[in-house]
């Protein structure tokens, strides 16, 4: 059976940047992504804006062209699949790994469709799959999301959006722009700092003429068919009357997989174990890049900050088959 020097589970922006600089370094490698290069950013909003400027999302030597001050969604697509595809990365889409096994000194990778026999590991997964649900009555009606496309079937409807951070403001001013009556609930007094900054006066200027308004200070108790339960800090009940909630309440790594693969995670904050000089895990031959090393707190890492983890995972490999030989 053939054997990689490093199998890559991920096929987003980290982990196109691993099978890089495995190329760069020499190293059989093979990525395994479960859906199509980048799947998180191909499952953002449709005209969703980057916080950063496109060099701060360069891989390598490979330059993001685009005009825009901010890139968006489907500049980062096209810059990420076409890296794919001009390199020829040696990436396998839409095969989700299942399992991955220590047999001896190796590594068993097991998807749907073949098993694969790996050296070493490489977790480059995010956290874009799973909601961070608000475990309330209701949110499993058809009418809750927690993601979020385009604002056009929801106008002239009674819109409630849930969170204070970059993704609830882009959806309540995206969905009132296009025709919806929009009500936003917040935990705390404010909009969240992380607020993009040419956005944050458009959010409170809208608030302040009433055309959006806000309950700050308080939380979603329930959801029926027609309205929305509020709870504020002092304890009051406000029915809100709804058609759609848009729960945009963040979402986290599969702790399950880290778990299941042995990596061990504080019971508190889920951040996992691993060495930050090779980002190595408390399982030998097992690495984390990207934003899964954040466990809890998905704000900590992000493309930007997170692109020179593969650069010490790959190196970490090589010295390690060069003290072999």
């Amino acid at each position: 059976m053939e054997v990689f020097d490093v199998l890559i589970i991920g096929g987003g922006p980290i982990g196109i940047n691993c099978a890089l600089e495995s190329e760069k370094r020499g190293l059989k490698y093979l990525v395994l992504e479960k859906g199509t290069v980048a799947n998180s950013i191909y499952h953002y909003p449709l005209y969703m804006t980057f916080f950063s400027s496109a060099d701060r999302l360069e891989l390598g030597d490979i330059p993001f062209i685009t005009t825009a001050v901010k890139p968006g969604r489907r500049d980062a697509l096209e810059y990420y699949q076409g890296i794919a595809r001009r390199k020829k990365l040696n990436i396998h889409t839409y095969e989700k790994v299942e399992t991955v096994d220590k047999v001896e000194e190796f590594f068993r990778v097991s998807s749907l469709k073949a098993d694969y026999v790996t050296r070493n590991v490489v977790i480059a997964t995010g956290f874009y799959d799973i909601p961070n649900l608000m475990n309330i009555e209701g949110e499993e009606l058809s009418k809750v999301s927690h993601y979020y496309r385009e604002p056009y079937g929801y106008a002239g409807k009674e819109v409630l959006v849930v969170g204070a951070s970059n993704s609830a403001v882009d959806v309540a001013l995206e969905t009132y722009r296009s025709g919806a009556r929009v009500t936003m609930v917040v935990r705390g007094d404010e909009f969240s700092p992380s607020v993009k900054y040419w956005v944050r006066p458009d959010i409170e200027n809208r608030v302040k003429e009433g055309s959006i308004k806000v309950y700050f200070n308080a939380s979603v108790k329930s959801i029926s068919q027609d309205f929305v339960t509020l709870q504020q800090m002092s304890g009051t009940l406000v029915d809100v009357p709804n058609d759609f909630v848009f729960a945009m309440t963040g979402y986290v790594p599969d702790f399950r997989f880290l778990e299941s693969v042995g990596i061990a995670l504080d019971p508190l904050t889920k951040i996992p174990s691993y060495d930050p000089l090779t980002m190595e895990t408390n399982v030998h031959g097992i690495y984390l890049a990207g934003v899964v090393c954040g466990g809890r707190d998905t704000h900590l890492w992000f493309i930007e900050n997170s692109r020179d983890h593969a650069a010490k995972i790959i190196s970490a490999l090589g010295e390690k088959r060069n003290s072999k030989n």
